[in-house]
């Protein structure tokens, strides 16, 4: 049964303020359902199996986002060109674009799945993770990897659809995913006592039927971009095109996680509970990043569709829609975190110390969100336009090295793990003031 819906959600007349929001919309709770997978084992976990468990399922984090960050820069390189081209009215490119973008998901995949599975032990030792950790952290990462292959290909049959402006269908499949990830994780978790291995269990299953349901509707959609699984293959030309503009998203979340790597190893230094602690307020920082970079995702596709149909005073005006956006969002949800940390971080684990380490970082990560809102709206609005190396440029410098410098030189002036917390808002300032000053006179709107 195919899906009737031929005509694409282009966002090159109207209200932009209305299209930026209401496109928006759904890739923030799509992207909070997703955060939600991981924070639902967090809290099962930190509940359930105790706070060691917690501590190796929330220092896994930034070791996944590692090893799947090149994948998710060929969904963004992906996503710039089926815009562009959906912007133009290029049916023909339209699908070899996304034709040749499941490809590259798929064989990316698998990649990912052997390289996590036999990498994962090495790198938790050189992160420094202490032995009452380790063994359950090895487990949960190489489960949670023999099923990434599913998440690639989700992720990029997500982005075609925001692409084309279709964002509330991968949000209904996310949903669906969600909810079964957290009732999977009761089962495994305390039904069945399996431990961290049923949180990657869980999670592995939901990711396949999110990523299932989005290539059925692709298969079924009546419209330019819809797909055949016979034409799933590598088109040179456009490999090179995903790539050229991937390509330098994908280094940079690479090299970002790896700093995050690094910092992580330094709050590994602190102890089991300091990890728990950190991971759990992670958990819930993914619910305020998310929505920033939802945003972010946002521009990329409005200004991919109007940059592509020659609409520059359309581009200029969605660059404001979506800082006030932002920083409306970002001031909000910091407020509101601040407010309410005791009863959120409880959620995760009733140990005191857990809780006051994860209190500890959030007050010097939730008064400060605007400046990633800001950071990362006007990068993605430049991503948009297929210029992808000078934010990748500035976030590297601010993201990563700028990370790496602070822990090889000034981290060990502190003495404290505080001294880790407060990277965080220096890090998104200094990167917010480097994407204003390349962004100011628009020289990157032309040509």
């Amino acid at each position: 049964m195919s899906v009737k819906t031929n005509e694409n959600k282009l966002m090159t007349e109207g209200s932009i303020a209305r299209q930026i929001f209401f496109f928006s919309v759904p890739l923030i709770l799509g992207n909070l359902l997703q955060q939600l997978y991981n924070t639902a084992d967090s809290i099962i976990v930190g509940n359930y199996v105790g706070s060691n468990a917690l501590a190796a399922v929330g220092s896994s984090t930034s070791l996944i986002c590692l090893l799947i960050a090149f994948s998710q820069g060929a969904s963004v390189g992906a996503g710039v060109i089926v815009s562009q081209y959906l912007g133009v009215n290029n049916k023909k490119e339209v699908q070899n674009a996304v034709h040749t973008a499941l490809a590259i998901a798929f064989f990316l995949g698998l990649i990912l799945t052997a390289g996590g599975m036999l990498l994962t032990k090495p790198i938790l030792l050189q992160m420094q993770t202490p032995k009452e950790v380790l063994g359950n952290s090895v487990t949960y990462l190489r489960l949670y990897f023999g099923g990434v292959v599913f998440n690639v290909i989700y992720n990029m049959a997500a982005g075609i659809l925001n692409a084309a402006g279709n964002s509330k269908r991968s949000l209904l499949y996310l949903g669906c995913a969600s909810i079964i990830n957290i009732f999977l994780d009761l089962l495994l978790i305390r039904g069945f006592h399996m431990g961290v291995a049923g949180a990657a269990i869980a999670t592995d299953i939901s990711q396949l039927i999110s990523g299932v349901l989005a290539i059925l509707y692709l298969i079924r959609v009546q419209s330019d971009y819809q797909v055949s699984l016979k034409k799933i293959r590598l088109h040179k030309h456009m490999v090179k095109r995903i790539i050229q503009v991937g390509l330098p998203t994908g280094i940079q979340n690479m090299v970002i996680s790896f700093s995050n790597v690094l910092v992580q190893s330094s709050v590994n230094g602190y102890g089991a509970s300091a990890m728990a602690g950190f991971g759990a307020y992670m958990k819930i920082d993914g619910f305020n990043i998310m929505p920033v970079m939802s945003f972010s995702m946002a521009a990329t596709t409005f200004v991919g569709q109007n940059y592509g149909a020659g609409k520059i005073q359309r581009v200029k005006k969605g660059i404001w829609v979506t800082l006030a956006m932002e920083i409306l969002y970002t001031l909000t949800t910091g407020f509101l975190l601040m407010t309410f940390s005791d009863p959120l971080l409880k959620m995760f684990s009733s140990d005191p110390s857990v809780v006051n380490f994860g209190k500890l970082a959030m007050k010097y990560f939730c008064p400060f969100y605007f400046l990633l809102g800001i950071l990362h709206g006007l990068a993605g609005t430049v991503r948009g336009t297929g210029k992808t190396i000078p934010p990748m440029v500035i976030l590297l410098i601010s993201l990563c090295l700028f990370r790496i410098l602070w822990v090889q030189f000034i981290l060990p002036c502190f003495g404290s793990i505080e001294g880790v917390f407060i990277l965080y808002p220096v890090s998104w300032a200094f990167g917010m003031v480097l994407m204003i000053l390349y962004t100011w006179k628009g020289h990157w709107l032309k040509g």
